[in-house]
């Protein structure tokens, strides 16, 4: 299924009627780069990330909804008012439950029970004690230490077929290098519903052990 164009079509929306809709992604150095796949250092952030349980598709819609309404206003600031946030890319899911292999293409949507995280990052302005409180108790804000992360860069649709094929050549590349996986993997999106499939910029991202980041 096209799932990014059903997700980010519902923040076009939403950035028509609130304004433009930024483009600030999380700063990072590269250690090691080899044929579309690099080691990442990136320093701390915040997310605002919500859980969902469903089916990858239906989870990130009902996420992505979730943490829209966040940042476009669903919250209360220090000086109780409503606040909206800058729109920051990518949006990026991960599951939560080991059950759940992005290494097989029918498995992501066969644990129908099984649960989802979606975040955003949010601008790099924002410490976690700045940020409005969420008024919707299912979306929270969470810090993010810095961390090393393996990723592969890919163009064209997000379908199980492509996240699969593209975390199993990440995971072969991870072992080739010594890296031992200290997260799931996570699916990043960057782009928005009218941009080309081979324009697309597209990510799987697994955190590496700290023991292993050399």
């Amino acid at each position: 299924m096209r799932f990014i164009s059903l997700m980010l079509a519902g923040l076009l929306g939403l950035a028509l009627t609130g304004g433009a809709m930024a483009v600030e992604q999380p700063r990072y150095t590269v250690e090691r780069s080899e044929s579309g796949m690099d080691l990442r250092h990136y320093p701390g952030f915040v997310v605002a990330e919500t859980l969902v349980q469903g089916d990858f598709d239906g989870a990130g819609r009902i996420g992505f909804r979730r943490i829209a309404g966040y940042i476009f206003g669903k919250n209360v600031s220090r000086r109780g008012e409503a606040e909206k946030i800058a729109m920051t890319a990518p949006v990026t899911m991960e599951p939560t439950s080991e059950r759940i292999a992005m290494t097989a293409p029918v498995t992501m949507e066969e644990a129908n029970a099984e649960g989802w995280r979606v975040h955003f990052v949010m601008p790099s302005a924002y410490r976690l004690a700045d940020l409005p409180k969420p008024l919707d108790p299912l979306v929270t804000l969470r810090e993010v230490p810095a961390h090393r992360v393996a990723a592969i860069t890919f163009s064209g649709w997000t379908t199980r077929g492509s996240i699969a094929e593209n975390t199993a050549r990440l995971q072969a590349w991870m072992a080739a290098q010594g890296l031992a996986a200290a997260g799931k993997p996570q699916v990043a999106r960057y782009n928005d519903p009218f941009t080309l499939p081979w324009n697309r910029r597209n990510e799987i991202l697994i955190e590496v052990a700290a023991a292993d980041a050399r």
